[in-house]
């Protein structure tokens, strides 16, 4: 999906990747808030259509049953990290998967009843 993503427009990418920033400004109180959609400036614009854009990509270019699953996301970074975790698993999954590969692997041996 990178490949693709980076394909199209290379800014696609980093907006998966990074998250898309959200317009803000300073308010009376000197906070930062989002911007009203109204005060949007062009540059503004472009970065909400990036973020648009990506997460057309991956609804169009997703089956029914992810579509499910990321449908209720509001940006391509949240849909980006959803299927990272659906298909690759938390850091956690990977190393108890290589644990036991591992373990699989040091324990590998002939059973008598296998010929050479």
């Amino acid at each position: 999906m990178e490949d693709f993503l980076t394909a199209e427009d290379y800014e696609l990418w980093t907006i998966v990747y990074q998250g898309p920033l959200t317009p803000t400004k300073q308010n009376a109180q000197n906070k930062t808030v989002p911007k009203d959609p109204s005060e949007f400036v062009a540059a503004n614009f472009r970065m909400m259509e990036m973020n648009a854009k990506a997460k057309k990509i991956f609804i169009c270019g997703l089956g029914l049953d992810e579509y499910n699953k990321i449908s209720m996301f509001s940006n391509a970074k949240q849909i980006w990290d959803a299927l990272q975790i659906a298909y690759e698993g938390t850091n956690q999954v990977k190393r108890s998967g290589i644990e036991l590969l591992m373990r699989n692997y040091e324990l590998f041996s002939m059973k008598e009843s296998e010929p050479i």
